[in-house]
């Protein structure tokens, strides 16, 4: 990989090779963007070319800004080129710090700029096969159900997210705890 991601090093905000920065599982920026329609939440499953976390679930969009990127212009640039969806202006809505084992001996460790965008109707999308090999709109208590059916399915982010974030990003009472 080529692309340099700014990651700390030393306490140090550095840009360094995104491959490395998960083999070393240093800490990094990362934004992630919530498409929101009602109840629903626009989810896409990762290309099965992705070096990690390959065919699992995750939100609308999720990505490391460049070096000097603003995360707000990060959010928009990544919508389009992953889903090309434009127009769209995502609010920021909460910042987040999680560590999750993603496999292959890689490490996410990330301090997140979560957006959200809502949108009157379901949007067209048109995915970058590279980067998403399928969406679908999901309810966020039928999602809910899922992941806690089938944890496998879904990226370690998306489930941490959901589990300890959703009243921050979604507002209070959005995501009510599944009965037993």
């Amino acid at each position: 990989m080529s692309l340099r991601i700014p990651a700390w090093v030393n306490g140090t905000l550095t840009p360094v090779d995104k491959l490395e920065v998960h083999q070393r599982g240093l800490r990094h920026k990362a934004v992630s963007v919530f498409v929101l329609h009602g109840d629903a939440i626009l989810l896409q499953r990762r290309a099965l070319g992705k070096y990690h976390t390959p065919g699992l679930w995750a939100n609308t969009c999720c990505t490391h800004p460049h070096w000097d990127e603003a995360p707000e212009l990060c959010a928009r640039r990544r919508l389009e080129e992953e889903l090309g969806i434009t127009g769209r202006a995502p609010e920021f809505r909460h910042q987040l710090e999680y560590r999750a084992d993603v496999g292959g001996g890689l490490t996410e460790h990330e301090l997140v700029d979560v957006f959200v965008a809502t949108v009157e109707h379901e949007v067209a999308v048109s995915p970058n096969l590279d980067e998403v090999m399928e969406t679908r709109w999901a309810d966020v208590d039928d999602l809910k159900e899922d992941i806690a059916r089938h944890p496998e399915r879904f990226t370690p982010w998306l489930r941490i997210y959901l589990d300890r974030h959703a009243d921050a990003i979604f507002g209070p009472d959005t995501m009510k705890p599944t009965p037993r």
